[in-house]
């Protein structure tokens, strides 16, 4: 088979998909996105010959835009235009889960400061707010009193981008100083491990300590459910336990990788 990597950096990550590949017996062709043209007819030459995409782009719209062009041309790219558009999205993200009766924080959107102030005041102190398209942690803020969240969004309001606009509001979830981060398959964990933090936020690219772990049956069950929401592919989905033991509660999110 050959298989067409779209990248815009080789990082560690590809260079072991690749090493990975090419001792499975698969012949690999490096597609670098920032030097292709995509035609709304016909494909880039590089993308003729392959068999199937596996993106590995950084940036959330070279992901989406590439998914819907291979999808033009015809060709198999993990993951599909739908998956990337629920998974890049977390207000898409949020709604596929709750339609999906998956556990998932609270979560409420406003448009406007004083509107997002209101859901702050209804949920309590402490209470997250988060950027509807980002990863890695970035630009979350927890906000635990009235004068920080009116600073933050305040902060927000005057950002140019028409995201920032969009107040996504979480309710703070009491886990006990780590996450679980699944890489499925289709529904199928592939490994999982345990990211571990003092702070408040446990992502791995923050900091975070990480080892393996071990998915027991309710973790099993919530990953295939998380996968089923957002139409399937090669995810990373996240687990948060709640209450005192992990089978008192869980609750799920879905990434696309």
């Amino acid at each position: 088979m050959t298989v067409g990597l779209l990248y815009s950096r080789i990082r560690k990550d590809e260079k072991l998909l690749l090493s990975e590949l090419r001792e499975r017996d698969h012949e690999v062709v490096k597609i670098d996105v920032r030097r292709e043209r995509f035609s709304i007819s016909d494909p880039p030459a590089a993308l003729e010959d392959v068999d199937i995409l596996l993106d590995r782009c950084l940036a959330t719209s070279r992901s989406r835009y590439i998914s819907r062009f291979a999808e033009a041309y015809d060709v198999p790219i993990v993951n599909s235009p739908e998956t990337a558009r629920i998974c890049a999205d977390k207000v898409e993200n949020s709604l596929a889960l709750e339609a999906a009766g998956v556990p998932t924080p609270n979560t409420e959107v406003a448009f406007t400061k004083d509107s997002a102030l209101d859901i702050v005041e209804d949920f309590g102190y402490p209470c997250v707010v988060k950027p509807v398209i980002g990863s890695w942690g970035r630009l979350m803020a927890k906000l635990d009193t009235r004068d920080a969240a009116e600073a933050v969004f305040e902060h927000k309001e005057t950002l140019g981008h028409y995201e920032h606009k969009v107040f996504y509001v979480q309710e703070f979830v009491d886990k006990p100083g780590r996450d679980i981060r699944v890489l499925a398959t289709d529904g199928e964990p592939v490994a999982a491990m345990v990211r571990s933090s003092d702070h408040w936020i446990t992502n791995a690219a923050k900091g975070a300590d990480t080892d393996t772990f071990e998915l027991d049956e309710e973790a099993l069950e919530l990953v295939e459910r998380a996968s089923e929401a957002v139409g399937g592919g090669l995810l990373g989905i996240d687990l948060m336990e709640v209450g005192a033991s992990r089978s008192d509660a869980q609750k799920s999110s879905g990434e696309g990788t």
